[in-house]
């Protein structure tokens, strides 16, 4: 890289940025501020001037003509990298965020303990900035925008997030080209919780469909004699399988299957992929296979499980019959209890487990002792009310450094269930996360284990786990497992449902919600949960009000 004015400047302006974040001397920071403005406006090079030349220049000190020097020998500037090294990457990268200036930021990482841009986006999403000085309410909704636009940027997309894009594009193209076949197919016909591209398999001619394209201002990004790669101004790609109409549900099926999946399929049939088929369904039975669908089409072994019997019905939206883990404005949550309670009423379900944050959880507004008590009394008042609708009496319950819960054994058999997550100190070894885990776990009043790994998709990796021993934990315990459904999380990983169902340990699909509108999101948890063949009676938001009044007293049993 040419180490010109504008290269240079950069670097000190990156540095001063970073040294403010840091927290150090204003007046440093101030100075290479100042030198980064000073260099990008001078008229002539500096790799043209002479040393002497160099350290006249008003705004350049002595400390600042030196790493001037440096760099114009080794193009390197030894203090930013030094900075660099002790900032965390997301930190650095939430200053392409407008509206995020370097104090903000420091803010964001030291006291609300944000390291990335996904999780400051979810941390919005939750109205936390509103607890700190200098955010207030528009500024986080700029924050929030900014973010939102940003990542559109980077090209891979959670399937919420490229649903409704998906949707639109495939609506156009069918009302376009009603004699044409278009299908879905690839990672979003399979239900992946990231998207990197959108696939489709046409019978379509490839001249016709560009032209087509280019109108709605999209570009061609490659091509060959089978494929077209499309790009627009949403940064995500269209790629379409050229299939012709004697190929076309081969091509669906092969393009909506894992790698992993196929080549285990070629292996293990004589399907022939260059015949005419009339359908998907048609091509499991040519091999005498039940029919797998795309979401399932993930691992060899499944197979092995449709050739002994038609696999089980997976669950579907419509088997979800209450929200479980849902906050109020007596935490983090918009909206009232009985706000929530009604908005449960109105979509037929048929009882509410309402679970705030934990006393610790300041950030959220936690709830002490005293106010348990409050809602606790509020709740039997709207339960007297809204009968035979039911709310019970919950709680999100900070696992502890140690691996406690957050209250007292008196003030946890109050609640009618308690929902256990990590919320703090996330950057942990497997050790320290299991011994955290496990220890809640085996708490008696532990009810369901939330968020298991503290993930955040796209932003954040969550701490590590040994999910086996977690599995065998909660089977051990008659601990239910959730799966968060806010399509940022979608934790527990789908990949270890299967062994959770293998040890009898129930899942729970749960929105998170933390508004009226977030109910929505069990949906996103109902297509992961599908991608394991979940069923109705393994998940307990799907317990009817009976059944799952019956769970939590045999529940209480056993830890007695």
């Amino acid at each position: 890289m040419a180490v010109d004015n504008y290269y240079i400047a950069d670097q000190f302006s990156l540095l001063s940025k970073l040294m403010d974040i840091q927290g150090e001397n204003s007046f440093k920071t101030k100075s290479y501020s100042i030198a980064a403005f000073t260099i990008e406006k001078l008229p002539k090079q500096l790799a043209d001037m002479s040393q002497p030349e160099i350290f006249s220049i008003k705004g350049i000190g002595d400390a600042t003509g030196r790493k001037i020097m440096t760099m114009l020998q080794t193009g390197e500037l030894p203090a930013l990298k030094e900075y660099i090294k002790k900032t965390p990457p997301g930190v650095i990268e939430m200053l392409n965020i407008k509206g995020l200036g370097p104090k903000k930021i420091a803010t964001v990482w030291k006291e609300m303990e944000i390291e990335s841009i996904g999780e400051l986006l979810y941390a919005c999403n939750e109205n936390r900035l509103l607890l700190y000085k200098g955010f207030g309410e528009k500024t986080q909704n700029n924050v929030r925008e900014s973010i939102e636009f940003y990542l559109k940027s980077i090209g891979s997309y959670l399937y919420a997030e490229a649903e409704s894009f998906a949707a639109s594009i495939d609506k156009k193209l069918k009302e376009n080209f009603a004699d044409e076949k278009f299908e879905l197919t690839g990672e979003y016909k399979r239900q992946l919780e990231i998207i990197n591209q959108l696939e489709w398999v046409t019978t379509i001619d490839g001249n016709t469909l560009k032209t087509f394209l280019e109108k709605e201002n999209f570009k061609l990004d490659d091509n060959n004699a089978k494929t077209m790669v499309f790009k627009g101004s949403q940064n995500i790609k269209l790629l379409f399988h050229l299939a012709g109409e004697a190929l076309f549900y081969s091509t669906l099926f092969e393009t909506s299957c894992s790698p992993d999946f196929i080549q285990a399929w070629n292996e293990k049939t004589n399907w022939d992929n260059t015949a005419s088929f009339s359908s998907e369904e048609n091509i499991f039975s040519s091999v005498k296979i039940n029919f797998i669908p795309a979401f399932e089409r993930e691992t060899a072994g499944i197979i092995d499980d449709a050739k002994k019997a038609p696999l089980s019905n997976a669950i579907s939206p419509g088997n979800i019959r209450s929200m479980i883990h849902c906050h109020s404005n007596w935490s983090d949550g918009s909206g009232t209890i009985e706000e929530m309670a009604k908005a449960c009423i109105e979509k037929k379900y048929e009882y509410l487990v309402i679970s705030d944050h934990s006393k610790s959880a300041f950030y959220a507004n936690g709830l002490t002792e005293e106010r348990v008590k409050e809602q606790h009394r509020y709740v039997d008042e709207l339960n007297q009310k809204l009968t035979p609708f039911k709310i019970f009496k919950s709680i999100e319950c900070d696992i502890l450094n140690d691996g406690n819960l957050d209250y007292s054994d008196n003030v946890l058999s109050t609640f009618d269930l308690v929902i256990a997550s990590v919320h703090s100190n996330l950057k942990m070894t497997e050790e320290k996360a299991m011994m955290r885990l496990v220890r809640a776990i085996e708490n008696p009043h532990t009810t369901i284990l939330g968020h298991m790994t503290g993930r955040l998709l796209l932003s954040r990796p969550g701490y590590p786990v040994n999910h086996e021993k977690v599995i065998d934990a909660c089977a051990a315990n008659r601990v239910v497992i959730e799966l968060n459904a806010h399509p940022r999380r979608l934790d527990i990983d789908w990949r270890w449902i299967r062994q959770a169902l293998k040890k009898n340990v129930l899942i729970s699909i749960d929105p998170d919600a933390h508004s009226i509108e977030g109910y929505n999101d069990v949906r996103y948890g109902v297509l992961a949960a599908q991608k394991a063949g979940l069923t109705k009676e393994r998940n307990l938001s799907s317990f009817g009000l009976n059944e799952f009044e019956e769970f939590l007293k045999q529940k209480k049993t056993f830890a007695n």
